[in-house]
């Protein structure tokens, strides 16, 4: 029998699958058409630098480098581990929020600096938030569930719907991973994320309006990953039977 918190947790998990699964909006186009026209006035070169930092990261993540898994947590039940979640969360947002709005005020170059900086937090703050649940990083197929989870919160509606469908029975598609990490493809997740922060972004850059731009943009791009991972690991909860 379910606790009163597992029965709130549940009704909010299947809010979010159901977002997760609508069809893209008339202003999810018109937002796409904004970022094509927008990125036509950025030059090549600050469009290849941040494709590049991205990248690097990723694969960064992917083969493990400088970063450390933390330990799953015992077991214990979902209140307790939401709790620690969200203190997490909490320390995560601060520290984006802090360093967008130092990267703000700093213009152009500062701004590029911004983007390897903020997915260096949020791939850590992942990494703690699956320990929390139970799940060891260390096993790079919950790696790729990470990365899954990424994917959800910054892509297109559109493609966000695929990858929900992907994750949703991960049990059966985590059988087919390939056992080399190099086969992974994860150049699709690296243009969504680009495509979905750089109407935010590149305002950061903008003079005077940078600093506080990139304070905003960033509490709220770490707060929009932190609703996405524990929807995204209660949902892995209830594949399992723990949550009912």
């Amino acid at each position: 029998m379910s606790t009163p918190y597992e029965a709130h947790a549940l009704y909010e998990l299947n809010v979010w699958q159901q977002e997760m699964q609508r069809s893209p909006s008339l202003m999810n186009a018109l937002a796409q058409k904004a970022q094509v026209k927008l990125n036509s006035f950025i030059p090549e070169k600050v469009h290849q630098a941040i494709t590049t930092a991205i990248k690097h990261m990723i694969r960064g993540v992917l083969f493990g480098a400088g970063y450390v898994a933390p330990k799953p947590m015992a077991q214990t039940d979902l209140l307790v581990r939401e709790a620690q979640v969200r203190e997490r969360v909490k320390y995560y947002r601060h520290a984006a929020a802090a360093e967008g709005g130092v990267t703000g005020a700093g213009g152009i170059l500062l701004g590029l600096v911004d983007f390897p900086l903020l997915l260096g937090l949020k791939l850590k703050l992942l990494y703690d938030v699956a320990a929390i649940y139970g799940y060891d990083v260390k096993d790079y197929r919950e790696r790729v569930y990470v990365l899954h989870i990424f994917e959800l919160a910054f892509s297109s509606q559109q493609h966000r719907r695929k990858v929900y469908k992907h994750i949703q029975d991960w049990e059966t598609q985590v059988q087919q991973l390939p056992e080399d990490i190099n086969q992974f493809n994860w150049r699709s997740l690296q243009q969504e994320y680009r495509d979905y922060i750089d109407l935010a972004k590149m305002a950061q850059m903008i003079p005077l309006l940078g600093a506080p731009v990139g304070f905003v943009v960033n509490y709220r791009l770490m707060g929009k990953l932190a609703d996405t991972a524990i929807n995204a690991y209660r949902m892995r909860w209830k594949e399992e039977g723990l949550l009912r």
